[in-house]
């Protein structure tokens, strides 16, 4: 019988310390409890949750603020109508008039 292995994780190398109140310690030890989690992991998912936030923020605001130059762009730029913009435009106008007749 064949067996199927997990994939490998990542091997974490990398480390954070951070020296806070026995206040702060007992709250997060407490919210941790609370979740199942020990500590490591509820810090990690919190600080992980957060910095994703501040990232996907960051991101939106990016966009809007390249978004509002296209748009204000557009506006002071306009480009040449297509002909059937033209087209569109012309039986657009008859029917507006014809409909108010």
């Amino acid at each position: 019988m064949m067996s199927i292995s997990k994939p490998d994780k990542p091997k974490k190398t990398a480390r954070l310390e951070v020296r806070v109140t026995e206040e702060y310690k007992k709250n997060i030890e407490t919210a941790a409890y609370l979740r199942g989690q020990n500590m490591t992991e509820y810090v990690l998912d919190i600080l992980t949750e957060a910095a994703n936030k501040t990232i996907r923020q960051h991101k939106i605001l990016e966009l809007t603020k390249k978004d509002i130059h296209s748009f204000v762009d557009v506006l002071l730029n306009p480009p040449t109508p297509t002909e059937k913009a033209m087209n569109d435009a012309q039986w657009y106008k008859q029917t507006i008039n014809h409909n108010q007749k």
